[in-house]
């Protein structure tokens, strides 16, 4: 259940970086999530989904990419990428020597805003009869 913290700091995230740069409206969050971070999208999602309810937030979409973790073999520097759970031995010589980078980012990447003034495009009406 560690998704509802998570979910919570990436609202405040985006209300923070709205606020900051007078949008009206977050249209959407694009999030970056190591495979090895253990979060789950769904998860993510749902609690989204309720605690953005009632703020400017609410209706956007997150868009998840997964970043992969990669392992190297100490013995023969094989590189392969690698998702939980860890394989113990090098697919190609059977070493136990690797070493695991990256998997585990999880940050926002952007936020898709709406800055518009509702009245703020043009009128049809008043531009047709407007005369000049």
């Amino acid at each position: 259940m560690h998704e509802l913290p998570v979910t919570e700091g990436i609202l405040s995230v985006a209300l923070e970086a709205a606020q900051q740069n007078g949008a009206r409206r977050i249209m959407a969050i694009d999030l970056v999530i190591g495979e090895l971070a253990g979060i789950v999208d769904d998860s993510v999602q749902f609690y989204f989904d309720i605690l953005s309810k009632d703020t400017i937030a609410e209706g956007a979409i997150l868009r998840f990419r997964r970043e992969p973790a990669m392992a190297a073999c100490g013995d023969c520097g094989h590189q392969f990428t690698v998702e939980a759970p860890l394989t113990a031995v090098c697919p190609v010589c059977g070493g136990i020597r690797l070493h695991v980078s990256g998997g585990r980012e999880f940050f926002v990447e952007s936020i898709e805003v709406d800055d518009e003034d509702p009245g703020s495009e043009g009128d049809p009406e008043r531009e047709r009869s407007g005369g000049g």
